[in-house]
């Protein structure tokens, strides 16, 4: 008998104590698979494709490709250069798959089908965890958690081309794909930073919750959610805000959900999203008209990282 779940929306979620990643059906949360890892599963993509899932093991210091299909790891990489190796993007329009490994502070550029590596260069900061990617993929963002900026990279030319500062330890960082305004959450000082696309510059900053983590932004670009690691909760951030005649993002709620919120993902008609709360072993199931928590789905033991797998 052929299996359901691989032809229904799954979520893939990677538990860092489990050394797993769960397969998570969306529409009813049970587990329909479960893939072993590399120590430490932390992040996650899906190649354009859809038939790999690439999962950064920060701990193991390898990169694995599993196969959505099979459900088994197919490939895995590994580099001296390797340490801490974290955020991950898929670069689709050039067939790329960009990672940055954090204490190394390296950038490496892989063929998102083969896996091959195609460059390494360094971001020449400090603690560089998370990587994204300006709506037309021209431009690399990266935060630098112990620099308190952003590296901005040009992705053809593989050239740094500013280091705009932001607010204290820097993590989650996302775009706004209709301004291609660019979205910093602090974990230091609780504190969005929102940068202008052409000058870098910090045009404003609004305030978080505690130790922000993530910034996920909607498929259509009008919100973005923030986790909110020490506070429980999820700030949901009005990219069109007006305030004082300006436009300017702005927390509009802020949700109470699991212990430890981390990976945040929408589904792609964004009427849900999902985020995984790492000490209570679950993901929220968040409803988006109504910016309510409206259901837990089971995970393993420190979920994380998280993505959404089209079927």
């Amino acid at each position: 008998m052929a299996d359901a779940s691989a032809t229904t929306d799954q979520l893939l979620v990677l538990n860092k104590d489990d050394d797993t990643v769960s397969f998570l059906d969306v529409e009813t949360g049970a587990t329909t698979a479960v893939v072993e890892t590399d120590f430490n599963p932390h992040e996650v993509a899906i190649s354009p494709d859809g038939s790999r899932a690439y999962v950064t093991c920060s701990l193991g210091d390898s990169l694995l490709a599993i196969d959505t299909d099979e459900r088994a790891v197919v490939d895995r990489f590994e580099h001296d250069l390797f340490d801490f190796p974290h955020g991950l993007a898929v670069r689709e329009s050039a067939g790329e798959l960009w990672l940055v490994s954090t204490y190394s502070s390296q950038l490496f550029v892989f063929d998102v089908e083969t896996m091959a590596l195609l460059e390494t260069f360094p971001t020449y900061q400090d603690k560089s965890h998370m990587v994204t990617l300006s709506p037309d993929e021209t431009t690399a963002y990266v935060a630098n958690i112990g620099s308190d900026n952003v590296t901005v990279v040009d992705c053809d030319d593989r050239r740094v081309v500013a280091d705009p500062p932001v607010g204290e330890s820097p993590e989650g960082i996302g775009v706004d794909p209709d301004t291609g305004e660019l979205l910093v959450a602090n974990q230091d000082d609780g504190m969005l930073s929102v940068l202008d696309p052409e000058t870098f510059e910090e045009t404003s900053r609004a305030l978080l919750g505690e130790t922000p983590i993530r910034v996920m932004l909607s498929p259509d670009g009008r919100y973005a959610l923030v986790p909110n690691r020490e506070s429980d909760s999820v700030s949901v951030v009005d990219t069109d805000h007006v305030r004082d005649g300006d436009r300017r993002p702005w927390e509009i709620a802020r949700l109470p959900v699991g212990i430890w919120p981390g990976g945040t993902v929408f589904a792609p008609d964004g009427e849900r999203a999902f985020v995984a709360n790492n000490k209570t072993n679950d993901v929220s199931v968040v409803d988006i008209d109504t910016f309510a928590e409206v259901e837990r789905y089971d995970a393993g033991i420190h979920p994380d990282g998280i993505a959404y797998l089209e079927r």
